[in-house]
C-alpha cells in the first residue's frame, strides 16, 4: 500500500500552517519527520486524522488511491490510517478491551492478543483492565497506545512524538515493537520526533525535515547526523 500526501495546505484558527507539504511512503517503511517548533509537524498528524479545527484548504492525501480527505476520522481509521497522540487521552468508564472492540478488533481471543502485545512493550498486564489511560503514567500511556496498534494492525500508523515521556528502556521496547510491525504485517510508520534518540532504536527508511509548513529536505538516516551537528538553521534557507 502507498500513502501519498501532495501539496497539502492546512489552516488552524485562520492561519495557514502547512503550505504545500509533499510526502510519499510505502507499506513497511519507517519515515521520520523532524523540524523546529511551530513548523507544522503536529498539524500534519492531526490533519491526517481529521481532527476538528484543522482545515484542509488544498492538496490531496490518498491511501492506495483512496481519497482520505473525503472520509471522516472513523472512516480513515477503517481505511487503515491511525494516529497515536502525543498526549493520549483518559477515557473514564471505558476499558481498553471495549475500546478495541468498538474500533473493529475481532472479539475472538482479543484479551489474549492484548496481553501478548502488552508483554512485548513491557506494560503490566493488570493495566489492561483499568479504564483507558486513567491513572497511568505518561510512559504507560505510550506503551498502551502501541498495544492498541499491535491489536488493530493498521496499514499506516502516525506517531506524534511517541518518544515523549519514555525512559530509555521504554523507548527501546516501543521502538522494537514498531520495527517488528513493519515486517509482521507491513505497517508503515510515520513518526514525528524532536529527538535523535528515537533513531538509535528505530532505523528510518527516510527522514524528512519540515520547516514553515513544507518538507525542505529528505534523506536517509545520515540526515539525523547533519541535524545534530548543524541544527535546523541551514534548512531555513531552502524555503
Amino acid at each position: 500500500m502507498r500513502l501519498v500526501i501532495d501539496d497539502l495546505r492546512v489552516e488552524v484558527a485562520g492561519k495557514e500552517v502547512l503550505r504545500g507539504l509533499d510526502l510519499a511512503m510505502d507499506s513497511g517503511e519507517v519515515h521520520v519527520i523532524m523540524g523546529p517548533n511551530g513548523s507544522g509537524k503536529s498539524t500534519l498528524a492531526h490533519a491526517l486524522a481529521a481532527r476538528p479545527g484543522y482545515v484542509v484548504t488544498g492538496g490531496s492525501v490518498t491511501l492506495d488511491g483512496v481519497d482520505l480527505l473525503a472520509l471522516s476520522a472513523s472512516e480513515r481509521a477503517r481505511a487503515g490510517l491511525i494516529l497515536a497522540l502525543q498526549q493520549p487521552l483518559e477515557i473514564p468508564g471505558v476499558r481498553p478491551l471495549d475500546l478495541l472492540a468498538a474500533a473493529g478488533a475481532s472479539s475472538e481471543g482479543l484479551r489474549s492478543r492484548m496481553a501478548d502485545e502488552a508483554a512485548q512493550v513491557g506494560l503490566r498486564n493488570e493495566l489492561l483492565d483499568r479504564f483507558v489511560n486513567v491513572d497511568l503514567s505518561g510512559g504507560e500511556r505510550k506503551r498502551a497506545e502501541v498495544v492498541q496498534i499491535g491489536v488493530l494492525r493498521p496499514a499506516f500508523a502516525v506517531f506524534d512524538e511517541i518518544d515523549s515521556g519514555l525512559d530509555v528502556d521504554a523507548l527501546g521496547a516501543v521502538a522494537r515493537r514498531l520495527d517488528a510491525a513493519t515486517r509482521e504485517w507491513g505497517c508503515g510508520i510515520l513518526a514525528i520526533t524532536h529527538f535523535r534518540r528515537l533513531l538509535h532504536e528505530l532505523t528510518p527508511t527516510m527522514i524528512h525535515v519540515v520547516s514553515a509548513g513544507r518538507v525542505v529536505a529528505t534523506g536517509g538516516p545520515e540526515l539525523a547526523e547533519v541535524l545534530e551537528r548543524d541544527g535546523y538553521e541551514p534548512f531555513r534557507a531552502l524555503l
